[in-house]
């Protein structure tokens, strides 16, 4: 995929990345996936919609006018619903922006979460010698960010400080910022975890290099 990230963010990212687990003992993980789930209802839901809107102007029109309804007319009407909808579709298909309209905040969440869990398996995140991996993840069309940490940073990030950690990295992203937001996330996480660090730092087990993903 083409690169979300320019080169001067990566490269500052993978040294924040460097820094914050000398200081924490946390392996950490970075990805910015261009799309969770290919979300195949999205189109047929911007179809009916706009065939929808369609049939509510014809019906319109028609106590406006009526008694103009023609063979012709009703044949007009058809091709004009289909071809709203169709455009419709279209859009949707085209602009991210338009077709998240019709994602449900519910399902975005899910397949995010998914999609984190995942890729943390095929990556092989948790082979850590202290299970002490954490992924901080972006979902660019479904504007989402999940942290799953491995079992063995459980009793150090609480559900509130994950949380906050989310909350924070989400108010950069909702701004349009995808680095500000992973630098946020760092900083978050530094801040929780440096508390209970290891006196010596960890041997850096996993690669600090940004995981970037067209996904589904």
């Amino acid at each position: 995929m083409k690169h979300t990230l320019n080169d001067q963010e990566r490269l500052r990212l993978n040294r924040s990345v460097a820094d914050t687990e000398k200081r924490t003992g946390a392996q950490i993980a970075l990805a910015v996936i261009e799309r969770c789930d290919a979300y195949s209802e999205l189109p047929w839901k911007a179809f009916a919609l706009g065939a929808a809107m369609a049939g509510l102007f014809i019906s319109a029109l028609d106590l406006l006018r009526p008694g103009w309804t023609s063979d012709t007319s009703v044949l007009l009407a058809v091709v004009m619903t289909l071809a709203a909808g169709a455009a419709c579709a279209l859009l949707c298909v085209c602009l991210p922006g338009f077709a998240r309209l019709f994602l449900d905040a519910h399902r975005a969440e899910i397949e995010v979460r998914q999609y984190a869990e995942t890729l943390f398996l095929s990556r092989e995140l948790f082979a850590t010698r202290r299970r002490s991996g954490v992924l901080l993840l972006i979902g660019l069309f479904e504007r989402r960010v999940i942290v799953l940490p491995d079992t063995g940073l459980s009793q150090r990030l609480s559900p509130h400080a994950l949380q906050g950690i989310n909350a924070r990295m989400a108010g950069a992203l909702a701004l349009g910022k995808i680095a500000g937001a992973l630098e946020d996330g760092l900083d978050s996480l530094e801040e929780v975890l440096s508390v209970t660090a290891p006196v010596a730092p960890e041997e850096n087990e996993l690669p600090d290099e940004i995981i970037e993903e067209k996904g589904l």
